[in-house]
C-alpha cells in the first residue's frame, strides 16, 4: 500500500482519548445519595417502630428543614439550587437519626440550619465542607441544649407531642459506671433499648452498611478499622470488672458506633481518598471513641471522634498519597 494513500476511517472506528482515571460506572451525586437513603431506611423504620410517631416527626422535620435551608441559602447566594442531588436530604435524615425522639421541634430546625447554612454552604457547598454537617450540628445542639439532647425515652415508650422531659438510662450510661446495662446483648443487637432514633438497632444498621458495601458506595477500610479498633481496645481494657468479651460486645452494640462507622465516618467529602489513609483514619476514630467514652464527661464519643479525624483528613491524604513512578529521578535530572 502506498504510504501516501489516505486511509478511509469510519465514524464508529474513531476513538475518544482522555486522561485517566476513566469512569467505568454511571455514578452521580444523586445516585450515591439515593443509595445512602435506601441504606438508612431499615434503621429509620425501626426507630419509628420503637419510639412512635414523634420519632417520625423529628426525622421529617430535619429532612424538610435541611432541604429548605439548602434551597434558600443557594438562592440567597445566587448559586444553582441543587436540592435534587439529595445531599441535603441525606444530611437531614442523618441528623434526625442522631436525635432523641423527645427533643422539642425547634431543636431539629436549628440543627438543620447550622448543618446546611454554617457547615456546608458557607464553606462553598457540597464537596467543600471540612467536617460532616450532620455530626457538627449534633455537637452544636449538645452544647446549646444539653438537657434536651440527653433525655432519651425507653424503648416502646410512645412519647407524646406535649412532653417536656423524658429520661431513661441508656446502655452507655451503665457502661460509663462500670456495670452492664439491663438489656441483654440480643436486645442491644436488635434495638430494644433507649437512645437516639437511628442508632439503637445494630442489626438494621448492619443491613444498611452491607448494602452500601455491596453497592460499592463505601469501601471496607473505614468501618472495619473503626470497629476493629474499638473491639480490640475494649477487649483488652474492660471497665468495672466486666468479662472482657461481654464488655467488648456490649460496647460495640451501644450508642452511635455502628451509625457512625458505616454512615458518618465514610462521608466522601470528609474522609481520606487513599486506602492507607482510610485505615489510619478508622483506627484514629476508634481509638478516640474509646478514649472519650472512658475519660471524657460524655457517655458517647463517636461524634467528637469523627469530627476530630475530619480535621486531619488533608494531612492523611498528603502523607499516604501514592508515589509517582520516576518523579524523583526526573526532579534530580532537572536539578542536575
Amino acid at each position: 500500500m502506498d504510504a501516501k494513500q489516505p486511509i478511509a476511517v469510519k465514524a464508529h472506528d474513531l476513538l475518544t482519548v482522555s486522561p485517566s482515571p476513566h469512569a467505568r460506572r454511571k455514578i452521580t451525586t444523586a445516585s450515591v445519595m439515593q443509595d445512602v437513603l435506601i441504606a438508612l431506611l431499615p434503621a429509620t423504620i425501626w426507630g419509628i417502630y420503637v419510639f412512635g410517631l414523634r420519632a417520625a416527626l423529628v426525622v421529617l422535620t430535619c429532612v424538610v428543614s435541611c432541604v429548605a435551608f439548602e434551597a434558600l441559602t443557594q438562592i440567597a447566594l445566587r448559586r444553582t439550587v441543587t436540592v435534587a442531588d439529595c445531599s441535603a436530604a441525606v444530611t437531614g435524615l442523618l441528623l434526625g437519626l442522631n436525635l432523641s425522639p423527645a427533643v422539642p421541634f425547634y431543636v431539629p430546625v436549628v440543627g438543620s440550619a447550622f448543618a446546611i447554612v454554617v457547615v456546608k454552604q458557607l464553606f462553598g457547598g457540597l464537596g467543600k465542607n471540612i467536617m460532616n454537617p450532620a455530626l457538627a450540628a449534633r455537637v452544636f445542639l449538645m452544647m446549646a441544649w444539653a438537657g434536651q439532647m440527653s433525655l432519651y425515652p425507653a424503648a416502646y415508650d410512645r412519647v407524646g407531642p406535649g412532653v417536656d422531659a423524658v429520661a431513661s438510662a441508656t446502655p452507655l450510661v451503665a457502661l460509663k459506671q462500670g456495670v452492664l446495662p439491663e438489656a441483654s446483648l440480643f436486645e442491644l443487637f436488635l434495638g430494644r433499648v433507649g437512645g437516639c432514633i437511628g442508632e439503637v438497632s445494630v442489626l438494621m444498621l448492619l443491613i444498611g452498611g452491607v448494602y452500601l458495601l455491596v453497592r460499592r458506595v463505601i469501601s471496607w477500610q473505614i468501618p472495619v478499622s473503626f470497629l476493629g479498633t474499638v473491639a480490640l481496645l475494649t477487649l483488652l481494657f474492660p471497665q468495672g470488672g466486666i468479662d472482657n468479651v461481654t464488655f467488648m460486645l456490649t460496647s460495640l452494640c451501644s450508642g452511635g458506633l455502628m451509625l457512625g462507622a458505616f454512615f458518618m465516618a465514610t462521608d466522601y467529602v470528609t474522609s481520606p481518598v487513599t486506602s492507607v489513609g482510610r485505615l489510619i483514619y478508622g483506627v484514629g476514630c476508634g481509638a478516640l471513641v474509646v478514649f472519650l467514652r472512658y475519660f471524657s464527661g460524655y457517655n458517647e464519643g463517636v461524634s467528637f471522634a469523627i469530627l476530630i479525624m475530619n480535621s486531619l483528613v488533608w494531612y492523611l491524604d498528603m502523607a499516604t498519597k501514592p508515589r509517582i513512578f520516576g518523579k524523583a529521578r526526573r526532579e534530580k535530572q532537572q536539578k542536575g
